[in-house]
């Protein structure tokens, strides 16, 4: 890949990232306040719950209003509702009256329109980005989610703790400013149809999707294959690597924070390596061959090993391949699926392929806590045996779960990249 990304996609990208950016220091914060509040973990995993459940459940039917619409207005409204939310938590805070169900709603709302404003995005992405930058501009949307993702956290305790949670929410809102500002620039270049030819188009319209993945069946495939991905990846990740790093290092909450820096710069370095065109050019090695790399070495070496260094080592195997399973992705979408019903596309796969996410996130806490910790603290003979590989002592339970979503996950990979219908989308290797 000798291209290289135009200035509006650049433009595009600076004013998305610092509105995520803003978005997650004020997620933090107030996740923060929350556990002050509560000193409940559920009532922050609920917050996260009620984030994605709207957001899974519009995205099957968000798609084509998203097609039929500008793209770029639906970007400015979804922002704007966001700001509004934003600006309601400062308020309550403000006149102490903010409370945990306010919460729960801002985030329910923030959810449904990022069920718009997420398909939205990969659009105007795909207009954007020229033909064989696809890649380039995935590695760049990975690095800088990573970069947030390591960078966030510090950034919004820093402000709290300096100024409190509502200097945090003031930037927020200053980074949805800056959002705006740029999108003002960016010109997409989407086809919009009069209101008139859109009814008269409406009812065959609505069927072009379904009609596409009927003679597409590699798009569903995909789909469902990245949602059983998903699956496995936050039945762990997500769920216990805080608690199994804290409970088998002693509580060291150095040794924690340590393997999350790890996990954001491996996906840091990821994403450099994607922008940079160094990843294949076959879409299915890099989705398949990257998930069963980030499973095999990371999850494998996550549950095996016993120090920080082998839990360092893991975060960035984990981690590294992710950018070149989003980048490989995006190629495939892009390249195969009409602009004129991407947004109906994409808003499926966002509802397919998230749907796993909040299963996966309620039943990892409960296999760990009641299933596979109180399984490896037994006398059990295949408890003895697994106790060679992970070690005895809390955390060994949730350990053995990396084992075994390593495993299943390498797996699935495999039998992803093996699907004839992804092979026939893909094109031969």
């Amino acid at each position: 890949m000798k291209s290289k990304l135009n200035k509006d996609y650049k433009i595009f990208w600076l004013g998305q990232a610092v509105s995520q950016l803003g978005s997650s220091m004020t997620s933090f914060a107030l996740t923060i306040w929350a556990y002050k509040q509560s000193e409940s973990a559920m009532a922050v995993s609920f917050m996260t719950f009620c984030s994605y459940l709207p957001y899974i459940l519009v995205s099957i039917f968000a798609g084509t209003f998203i097609d039929r619409a500008s793209k770029k207005k639906i970007l400015i409204v979804s922002d704007t509702v966001a700001a509004v939310c934003t600006i309601s938590i400062l308020l309550s805070l403000y006149r102490g009256s903010l409370v945990l169900a306010q919460i729960y709603l801002v985030n329910a709302v923030i959810g449904f329109m990022n069920a718009f404003q997420s398909p939205a995005a990969a659009v105007v992405t795909g207009l954007l980005a020229t033909d064989g930058d696809y890649e380039r501009a995935s590695g760049l949307n990975s690095f800088s989610s990573n970069l947030i993702m390591v960078t966030a956290p510090v950034l919004s305790g820093t402000l709290v703790g300096f100024s409190g949670t509502g200097l945090v929410l003031a930037v927020d809102l200053l980074s949805f400013v800056f959002c705006m500002f740029t999108l003002f620039f960016v010109k997409p270049g989407e086809n919009t149809q009069t209101s008139k030819t859109l009814n008269f188009h409406a009812k065959r319209k609505d069927r072009e999707d379904i009609e596409f993945l009927k003679k597409k069946p590699g798009i569903l495939y995909l789909m469902l294959s990245l949602a059983l991905i998903n699956f496995f990846s936050r039945l762990t990740y997500e769920n216990i690597l805080s608690p199994m790093i804290l409970a088998r290092s002693g509580g060291d909450t150095g040794i924690f924070g340590l393997v999350n820096s790890m996990l954001g710069a491996g996906g840091i370095a990821g994403g450099i390596f994607v922008a940079a065109g160094k990843g294949t050019k076959n879409p299915r090695k890099m989705i398949y061959l990257s998930a069963g790399i980030s499973f095999l070495l990371g999850d494998l070496l996550m549950g095996a090993g016993r120090n920080a260094f082998a839990w360092s080592a893991a975060g960035i195997f984990a981690s590294f391949p992710i950018p070149f399973i989003m980048a490989g992705q995006s190629a495939l979408l892009y390249r195969t699926v009409p602009v004129n019903i991407q947004g109906r596309i994409f808003a499926i796969r966002n509802g397919i392929q998230y749907s796993t996410i909040p299963i996966g996130l309620l039943l990892g806490g409960y296999l760990a806590d009641y299933v596979f910790e109180p399984f490896m603290a037994s006398d059990h003979a295949a408890a003895v045996f697994l106790q060679g590989i992970v070690g005895k002592g809390p955390g060994s339970g949730m350990a053995v779960m990396f084992l075994c979503t390593g495993m299943l996950g390498a797996l699935s990979s495999v039998l992803g990249y093996k699907n004839r219908s992804v092979r026939n989308l893909a094109g031969p290797v």
